[in-house]
């Protein structure tokens, strides 16, 4: 997952705090557009979408025929750039996405919840490599975004814990920017020059399944502890104040997405697979679901996320240090216990 890049980010924010303002002169919405990516990561959104989960939670709340259009996009900041510009009233991203936006729009940009919080493996083909300490200059890391995907950070925070507080970035210079596809493609090949790979479900799960001496160096439950939110569901103030009946309706809707993954059933991994057109077979994708910490990750509740403010803070990319987790998650989420 990556943040949005500087440039991109100057450029949507100079729009956005104009665009943002103005709350009172807001309208009640008949019709939203959210923001998915095609990943196991957002099943429940994928879930949300198939059953019509949040048109029917509006009915209930008084909010009929509410047209909810679901639209895919690659990456996290293509998606917030849609936000900021209003062409999208949600977005379904990395946390370290929403975060950034929260301190950039002066909090003007909130969480509703997350949906899923799946651990994250640093995986080497190295059979040298145990622990971090085994890393030399030489070998070298796939991560999707030198220094500020959510990997790199996490590699960061991981740093911190094995060389001291100051050594954040020892392993920065061993890190390469490349997709998890690819960096999947450049383990399975031996004579390949990156050897590493911090990768998500399910590339971790086919290396470690697929590749020759492939083994994990370290997971992000191990980084932090209870794991770290990914998936997460944001909006801008304006339009969660001008309609906080479809902000109960997603919260809603995402609870019984969240239970439906749960409950003994492999619908869920047919949406998943029709909708994001993962052509992985019905068995391997609830053989992932079934690896240990995978379904209990699908949470509402967000996990670790100020230990990554924390972090995003002291290096830097946000200028605001949050004083808890309710900073920049909207009041209707109070009752999400984060962390």
């Amino acid at each position: 997952m990556r943040l949005l890049s500087k440039l991109g980010m100057s450029t949507a924010i100079c729009a956005a705090l104009v665009s943002l303002g103005g709350v009172g002169s807001a309208q009640a919405a008949q019709e939203i557009t959210i923001t998915k990516q095609p990943s196991i990561i957002y099943l429940p959104a994928l879930v949300m979408e198939k059953q019509g989960l949040i048109e029917k939670a509006a009915a209930k709340e008084g909010i009929a025929d509410l047209k909810v259009d679901w639209r895919s996009f690659s990456s996290g900041g293509a998606a917030t750039d849609a936000l900021l510009s209003g062409n999208v009233q949600i977005v379904n991203s990395g946390l370290g996405n929403m975060l950034l936006l929260w301190d950039r729009t002066k909090g003007q940009v909130k969480g509703i919840a997350t949906n899923s919080a799946l651990p994250e493996e640093l995986v080497t083909r190295d059979p040298r490599i145990h622990s971090l300490k085994d890393y030399g200059p030489k070998d070298k890391i796939a991560v999707p975004t030198v220094r500020v995907s959510t990997q790199a950070l996490l590699l960061q925070l991981a740093c911190e814990q094995v060389f001291g507080p100051d050594q954040w970035s020892k392993l920065d210079a061993n890190t390469v920017q490349m997709g998890h596809p690819d960096a999947t493609a450049m383990m399975a090949n031996p004579a390949g020059e990156v050897s590493s790979h911090f990768g998500a479900p399910p590339y971790s799960y086919r290396e470690l399944k697929s590749v020759p001496n492939a083994h994990v160096v370290i997971r992000s439950t191990d980084i932090i502890k209870g794991g770290l939110s990914q998936s997460t569901l944001f909006t801008t103030t304006k339009f969660a104040d001008a309609n906080p009946k479809i902000i109960q309706a997603v919260l809603t809707a995402s609870q019984q997405a969240v239970d439906f993954i749960k409950a003994p059933t492999g619908e869920s991994v047919a949406i998943y697979r029709e909708l994001s057109g993962d052509k992985t077979s019905v068995d391997e994708v609830m053989d992932i679901l079934a690896q240990p910490g995978m379904m209990d990750a699908y949470t509402l509740q967000p996990l670790g996320s100020m230990v990554f403010a924390r972090h995003m803070h002291k290096v830097g990319i946000l200028k605001t240090m949050p004083a808890s987790w309710k900073d920049y998650f909207l009041p209707a989420s109070a009752a999400l216990n984060g962390n």
